[in-house]
């Protein structure tokens, strides 16, 4: 085992990662491994133990360690990215509560585990780029109420996803986790799936409500799957994330009740793809995709249920009540579209309000219409309509312009604007964070508006570790 200083502070503020340290901290000064495990086994609410730069293996031990939401227990890098942890295990998690871990970069050769066992356990500016192994997931959580901010994922060429979200038992979801300002890129497994950034449950946990939020994460090079974000869960939130130059997009896989909201899927080759009940997809902004914008499933199966056999789970759950609303898809190959090689179709869905624009292939191609009621979409360019029914839409150009951003917005004098077909009291703001104002909200994910945007497409300087 390498030995190495570790150094550990009180209060210490200017050092690393400021965020992860609480008021008033109480440090421990340790100088090899032995006294590192040692210090975590005596820390206590408020204890920061900071590591000094350097290469370090070995596993370390975090048990029962039970900090507080005000003052968690802090182990950290002294700067971010200069504590490397390789060997077969780093940080081995059980039985602890309100426990930080910041600023290491991970090379280790099996998955870092938060097991359900835990609580509330941050993983914040972190570097992840594990043994390149196949079959190795390189980080998975089950543990209620864990953050994942602010670190990145990078360097993965074969079969293993970046992050996974799981529970207790084999049906069991962690509850409440947080996912935000992370950049994952440069997934290059080349198979058919198997290489997801993230993936938020799987198969059977589909009826297990985890109440995830995934919001301002970016996605470049995503190209291990045509899942960037995978939902096999219900009841969570996908919202302001920037997927680019990807293979992958979202795909709500299996699960209930999750809402799509504010991300942009920009010069890929996926946009969104919709399995399962009562989902709402809202002000979402897909551009230049080599695919569809937007992918309303059809399926094999209608309705998961609890006990299910395992082949009807693993299928696909035709979507019923699913809203699809107040988009913008431009210059994609295909507008909103269905499915044909399943045979249950949708039920219940409505298409309305959503802006559809391109100047090659179909803006609608909709093989079942009988489930799905269309009012409100405004169609531009030479695309065709393909079989949009002629109720469900007008034709008028709706005098977009780029920003600075490049994001095309409506302008002054917009047919779209106060256009849109119904009311929309569950949505209160746009894709720029503007409210949604007026005697009717205006057709598309922008309502017009001369304020700055709040939020925009995220770049790489936004996220990770030293965003």
């Amino acid at each position: 085992m390498h030995r190495r200083t570790f150094l550990a502070a009180t209060g210490l503020v200017g050092i690393g990662v400021t965020a992860a340290v609480p008021a008033h901290a109480r440090g421990k000064l340790v100088r090899s491994v032995e006294e590192l495990r040692a210090a975590i086994a005596r820390a206590v609410p408020g204890t920061v133990i900071t590591v000094a730069n350097g290469t370090y293996e070995g596993p370390i031990p975090v048990t029962g360690k039970r900090g507080t939401r005000d003052e968690p227990i802090v182990v950290r890098a002294e700067s971010v990215g200069g504590v490397v942890l390789t060997g077969e295990q780093s940080f081995v998690l059980s039985g602890s509560s309100d426990v930080t871990i910041s600023g290491f970069a991970f090379r280790q050769r099996t998955t870092l585990d938060v097991p359900p066992d835990c609580r509330r356990i941050r993983l914040t500016r972190n570097d992840f780029q594990l043994a390149d192994l196949e079959g190795l997931h390189w980080v998975m959580v089950r543990a209620d109420y864990s953050t994942i901010d602010r670190n990145e994922f990078h360097g993965k060429s074969t079969l293993g996803i970046y992050l996974g979200i799981e529970g207790p038992g084999t049906d069991g979801m962690a509850r409440g986790v947080h996912i935000t300002r992370n950049y994952f890129r440069d997934h290059t497994f080349p198979g058919d799936n198997g290489g997801e950034p993230i993936r938020l449950g799987v198969s059977p946990r589909a009826l297990s409500t985890a109440g995830a939020v995934v919001e301002f994460n970016l996605f470049e090079r995503a190209n291990g799957d045509p899942e960037a974000i995978s939902v096999k869960s219900s009841g969570n939130t996908i919202r302001h994330n920037t997927i680019r130059d990807s293979l992958g997009g979202i795909v709500l896989r299996h699960g209930n009740a999750t809402r799509v909201e504010g991300n942009y899927l920009l010069s890929g080759e996926n946009g969104i793809r919709i399995y399962g009940n009562d989902h709402l997809i809202v002000n979402n902004y897909m551009e230049r995709i080599s695919g569809a914008g937007v992918v309303l499933g059809s399926g094999n199966v209608r309705d998961h249920y609890p006990g299910e056999p395992a082949d009807s789970r693993r299928g696909n759950d035709a979507p019923d009540r699913v809203r699809i609303a107040l988009n913008t898809v431009l210059d994609c190959e295909s507008g909103v579209v269905g499915e044909s090689h399943r045979t249950l179709p949708p039920v219940g869905c409505a298409v309305t309000d959503n802006l559809l624009v391109a100047d090659s292939g179909q803006l609608v191609n909709m093989p079942f219409q009988d489930g799905i009621t269309w009012s409100g979409n405004i169609h531009w360019g030479q695309g065709a309509d393909g079989n949009a029914p002629a109720a469900g839409f007008t034709r008028a150009d709706p005098r977009l312009a780029p920003g600075p951003d490049g994001v095309r917005r409506l302008t002054a004098g917009s047919p779209a604007i106060n256009a849109a077909s119904r009311s929309y009291p569950d949505v209160a703001r746009d894709l720029d964070g503007d409210h949604r104002t007026g005697r009717a909200a205006d057709v598309g994910a922008d309502e017009y508006s001369a304020r700055r945007p709040t939020y925009r497409p995220l770049t790489s300087t936004d996220v990770g570790p030293h965003a």
